[in-house]
Formats: structure tokens, C-alpha cells, sequence
């Protein structure tokens, strides 16, 4: 049995100090292949002052010449094998456990692998995660345990995407396309001319769905 992955606590970048995260509302960034912790944490620019980010750090180094970091491996016979996706998804829920516990809340929001690592996530421990932002990812193939639980919940789930994205196989977005609208409560868009990045219209409709995710959550709370 391959050994657990374990995410390298002194690399998150905090928008807040850890010590005061109690009853805030917390936003993991998980980001893409080749990348680091500091890829995605400019967003928080962008992102509702309510929320308490956290930017992880892949757990693998890529071949080289690759930089950065990745959450699994891309390459060889195994490549895009989903138990190292999954493996992935248990990591960041092994450091939940160990960095979350005060959190009000706790969603995700993640880049190519990120995204797909944060649904796998959710899908391993659908009641952990509020909700779930996938840019330019792809939710794994395969059957996994608590599915049926997932579809049940319907958790909020932006999906967003552009035309031009030529990283992502057809397959997992054909796949990701009919997957989700039976499991989760799922909004999005699809950006015209957009490659395998993020743009400023998309962060706008995101932090759309994340203000809305906040004041449910609020309520909630009340």
C-alpha cells in the first residue's frame, strides 16, 4: 500500500493568523500542476474579506524540468491514475483535521489538479466541505464510497471553464459535464477564447457564488 501523502505545514500561506481561526469561515487554495503555494494566493484580492484563506502546497515535485509542485503525477504508465488523486484528496483532509479544526466552515477552491483534487476531497468527505470552486479542472472517473452520499447533500459547486483550454482531455470534460449536475447543486460557465488559465470575468462570477456561499453560511450560523 503506497505510503500517505502529508502536506507541508510551514509552506501555507495565511491570509490570517491560524491562531485566530475560530468561527471563520475558511477558503483552502489548491493550485495547478507545476505551480506553488504562492501561484493562487494573489486571488485573495478577489475573494470576500469574510473569508480566512489558506494556499497549500502540493505534496510531489514533477520531473524534471518541470517547477513547482504537483498533487499527483501526470506522467508514465500510471499517469492520471485516480487513486493518486485520491490520495491526494486524503491529504488535504489529514490537514483539515490537523489546522481546521476551529473553522466555521470549510471550502475549497482549486486550478487544474486543485480543482480536481478538491472534488475528490469532497466526494471522500462530503460532509466536510461546504463548497467547492473547480477552475479549469475535471472531477476524477471511478466510483468512490460516499457518491451516493455526495448526491444526497448536493453541496455548491462552481465549475468554470474556457473554450480555448487545450490541457484538460475531451474525455474528463465530457465526463465532468455529466458527473456533476446528478450530484451537486452546480454553477459556472463556459468562458469564450479562454485557454488553461483564469480570467477576470471568471473571477468575478466567482466571487459572485462565494458571497452567496457566505451569506447561506451565515444564516445558517444564526
Amino acid at each position: 500500500m503506497p505510503e500517505a501523502l502529508v502536506l507541508d505545514a510551514d509552506a501555507v500561506l495565511w491570509s490570517t493568523d491560524p491562531s485566530a481561526l475560530a468561527g471563520r469561515h475558511l477558503l483552502l487554495l489548491l493550485h495547478g500542476y507545476g505551480a506553488d503555494e504562492h501561484d493562487l494566493y494573489p486571488l485573495r484580492g478577489y475573494l470576500p474579506d469574510a473569508l480566512a484563506v489558506a494556499s497549500l502546497a502540493a505534496p510531489l515535485v514533477p520531473p524534471w524540468p518541470a517547477p513547482g509542485r504537483s498533487w499527483y503525477p501526470i506522467d508514465g504508465l500510471d499517469g492520471r491514475d485516480p487513486s493518486h488523486v485520491t490520495r491526494a484528496a486524503e491529504a488535504v483532509i489529514s490537514w483539515v483535521d490537523a489546522h481546521a479544526e476551529g473553522a466555521a466552515s470549510v471550502g475549497l477552491l482549486g486550478f487544474s489538479q486543485g480543482g480536481a483534487v478538491s472534488l475528490q476531497a469532497m466526494r471522500l468527505d462530503p460532509q466536510r466541505f461546504a463548497f467547492a470552486v473547480n477552475l479549469s479542472g475535471y472531477v476524477t472517473p471511478g466510483d468512490l464510497p460516499k457518491d451516493a452520499e455526495l448526491a444526497d447533500r448536493r453541496p455548491p459547486v462552481f465549475w468554470g471553464r474556457g473554450t480555448r483550454d487545450d490541457v484538460i482531455p475531451g474525455l474528463l470534460i465530457e465526463h465532468t459535464t455529466q458527473w456533476l449536475p446528478e450530484r451537486v447543486d452546480l454553477s459556472g460557465r463556459v468562458y469564450p477564447g479562454l485557454t488553461h488559465s483564469v480570467s477576470e470575468q471568471e473571477l468575478t462570477d466567482v466571487r459572485v457564488f462565494l458571497d452567496k456561499q457566505l451569506e447561506e453560511l451565515t444564516t445558517a450560523d444564526a
